[in-house]
């Protein structure tokens, strides 16, 4: 017999979690973990670190949602920048760049066949799709900025193109997005 999934609406979900109320953390589990896993495991590419990140992503949802503003946006964005800011840190923290340095040869080749083989499904959320309502130069700056962790100055050198148009060109896709959430 499997166990029913918890469904609150948004208003249900941010008083559930604003009470600490249990029934609020299995929904929140329930409701946004396939979603914000997809995202994580999108920015560290490595399933177990990702596991580990989404656990590390609900702990802080629930230790800090007294910061949480719903006059500044919607719950799902604030989590999604939550598991976003939490898996840049760790793809950028010298404990992670050590341990990609030093895997071994054989656990390189599993590695390599995991990351080949795995597919992440943005669909859940539909962000594939809203996405390719993009110029292909707005889509290239979405990808590096948002899906793999990098600077808007890191983004400017990997593309060989300005600072000032990067950030440009990231306005103009945020803009273009907005118009299909308002």
């Amino acid at each position: 017999m499997s166990k029913q999934k918890i469904t609150l609406s948004e208003n249900e979900l941010i008083l559930a979690l604003r009470e600490k109320n249990k029934l609020g953390a299995e929904a929140l589990y329930d409701m946004y973990s396939s979603s914000l896993y997809g995202i994580i495991y999108r920015i560290v590419q490595h399933e177990e670190m990702a596991e580990d990140l989404l656990q590390d992503t609900f702990v802080k949802i629930w230790n800090s949602f007294s910061s949480y503003d719903s006059t500044k946006g919607r719950l799902f964005t604030w989590m999604v920048n939550v598991a976003r800011n939490l898996s840049i840190d760790k793809i950028r923290s010298k404990d992670f760049r050590n341990n990609i340095k030093n895997q071994d040869i054989e656990n390189t080749v599993n590695i390599i066949d995991e990351q080949r083989s795995t597919a992440i499904n943005p669909d859940i959320v539909g962000v594939k799709e809203l996405v390719q309502h993009l110029k292909p130069e707005q889509k290239s700056i979405l990808d590096l900025v948002y899906f793999r962790g990098y600077t808007h100055v890191e983004a400017a050198e990997e593309l060989g193109i300005p600072l000032g148009t990067v950030k440009t060109r990231m306005r103009m896709a945020i803009t273009t997005l907005r118009k299909f959430f308002n």
